[in-house]
C-alpha cells in the first residue's frame, strides 16, 4: 500500500456503501453508520516535546531518510538548502471504525499520510525544510457526527500537534516559518493559531500559514488567529485557506456543520463569509482562468507516480466562500465526495502556484525583515 501514489484513502472512504446509486441518495447518512465509531474514545496518555524528539514520531523532517516531502514531479526539485522552515499537519488517514484516535505506529495511516505528503507537502520543498508529525488522529468518522467522542478525540490530536510543534520551534532555529495543513491537518492548525502562536514572538515569524480544506471564518475565527487574511500575493505574515468545488457545487455538507458551531471569538459562524483565497492568484475572493494554473498535479493510470499539467483547472472564489473550479475535471471524478466536493484535491489541483506562492511569500518576508 505504501508504493500507491495519491488518493487511495478517497477510494477507502467509499467502502460500505452497498452501491453507487444508494450512496448518492443516502451517502452520509450510511457514512456515519458504517463510519462513526462506537463506545468511549480512550484516555491516552500525553506526549511530551520531548517525545518529538525521537526521528520515529515524525513521517518527514530534514533529517530523515527516505522523506516523503521530498518528492517531486518531472521537472521539480526540492531546494538544496531551503531557507525556511516548514510545519506541516497532514489530513484523516486513519479509517478505523473501531478506536476513535489512531495509535502512533498503525501501518495504514502511517502509509497513507505519507501519500498525503508526497501530493501535498512536496508543494513547499523548494523553499522549505519540512517537518511532520505524526500523530493521533481523529479517526474519519469523528467528522460524521457531533458525539461527545469525536471532540474528546480531536482534542487529543491536536495536544499531539502542538507537543510536535514545540519541539519544531527548537529544532528550526531561527528560520522563518511556514505552516501548512489539510482537512484535519487545518483544523488543528487554525487552533495551534489561536492558542499558541497569535500574540507571541512566533508570531512575527511566520510567512504564512496555508490552513486549507477548513472553514474559517472571516468574523468568528479570523479575529483570534493572531494572523491577517492574505491581501495580496505578495504579502507576507498573513493567512490562506481554500475549499475546492466543481460545478454544481453543494457546500451544505461543511457549511451546515459550519453553521451549527461558534468560532475561536466565541460568536457564532452561522451565515458569516469564509476566508477564500484564490490559489492561483494569491488573492482572496479572486477569479482566474485556467491559463493561469501553473500545473495541476495528475496522477498516473497506476497510482504509482504524478505528473504535472498546466492550464487544466480555473478558480473562482463564489457564494460565501466556496472556491469553484469550473466543470468537473477528467482524472479525478471517481475520487470525488458528495456535492462536487474536491477536497481530497485542494492542494494538487494547484501545486504549482502554491509552490510559486510559498516562493513569493518567502521573498516579501525576508525583503520585510531587511
Amino acid at each position: 500500500m505504501a508504493r500507491k501514489f495519491l488518493y487511495a484513502v478517497a477510494i477507502l472512504i467509499m467502502l460500505g456503501v452497498a452501491s453507487m446509486f444508494a450512496y448518492r441518495l443516502y451517502g452520509i447518512q450510511l457514512m456515519r453508520q458504517f463510519l462513526v465509531p462506537g463506545g468511549d474514545a480512550a484516555d491516552l496518555p500525553p506526549v511530551s516535546p520531548r517525545d518529538y524528539g525521537r526521528a520515529e514520531m515524525w513521517i518527514a523532517r530534514p533529517d530523515k531518510p527516505g522523506n516523503p516531502a521530498l518528492w517531486a514531479p518531472s521537472g521539480q526539485a526540492p531546494g538544496a538548502n531551503p531557507r525556511a522552515a516548514l510545519f506541516f499537519i497532514h489530513p484523516t488517514s486513519f479509517l478505523d471504525t473501531k478506536q476513535w484516535n489512531a495509535p502512533l505506529d498503525n501501518p495504514d495511516a502511517n502509509a497513507r499520510a505519507e501519500l498525503f505528503l508526497r501530493g501535498q507537502a512536496s508543494a513547499f520543498n523548494a523553499s522549505a525544510a519540512i517537518w511532520a508529525p505524526r500523530y493521533r488522529q481523529a479517526t474519519f468518522g469523528a467528522f460524521l457526527t457531533n458525539k461527545a467522542q469525536a471532540q474528546k478525540a480531536l482534542d487529543l490530536a491536536y495536544r499531539d500537534v502542538a507537543a510536535a510543534f514545540d519541539e519544531f520551534l527548537h529544532e528550526a532555529g531561527d528560520r522563518p516559518i511556514l505552516l501548512a495543513g489539510h482537512s484535519q491537518g487545518a483544523l488543528h492548525l487554525s487552533r495551534l493559531l489561536a492558542e499558541r502562536i497569535a500574540g507571541t514572538a512566533v508570531e512575527r515569524r511566520i510567512v504564512a500559514a496555508y490552513v486549507v480544506g477548513w472553514p474559517v471564518s472571516l468574523t468568528a475565527d479570523l479575529p483570534r488567529m493572531g494572523l491577517p487574511a492574505c491581501a495580496g500575493p505578495d504579502q507576507a505574515g498573513c493567512i490562506l485557506s481554500w475549499q475546492s468545488f466543481a460545478e454544481p457545487a453543494d457546500p451544505a455538507l461543511i457549511v451546515d456543520t459550519f453553521d451549527a458551531t461558534a468560532g475561536f471569538t466565541g460568536a457564532p459562524r452561522a451565515g458569516t463569509r469564509m476566508l477564500c483565497t484564490n490559489p492561483i492568484t494569491g488573492k482572496p475572493n479572486d477569479s482566474a482562468p485556467a491559463s493561469a494554473n501553473l500545473g495541476t498535479l495528475i496522477p498516473d493510470l497506476n497510482l504509482q507516480s504524478a505528473h504535472l499539467e498546466p492550464g487544466r483547472v480555473p478558480a473562482r472564489c463564489d457564494g460565501r466562500g466556496i472556491l469553484t473550479i469550473g466543470a468537473a475535471p477528467s482524472d479525478f471524478g471517481q475520487y470525488v465526495l458528495p456535492g462536487n466536493n474536491y477536497h481530497v484535491f485542494d492542494y494538487s489541483l494547484f501545486w504549482a502556484n502554491v509552490r510559486a506562492d510559498a516562493a513569493r511569500r518567502l521573498a516579501a518576508f525576508q525583503k520585510r525583515a531587511g
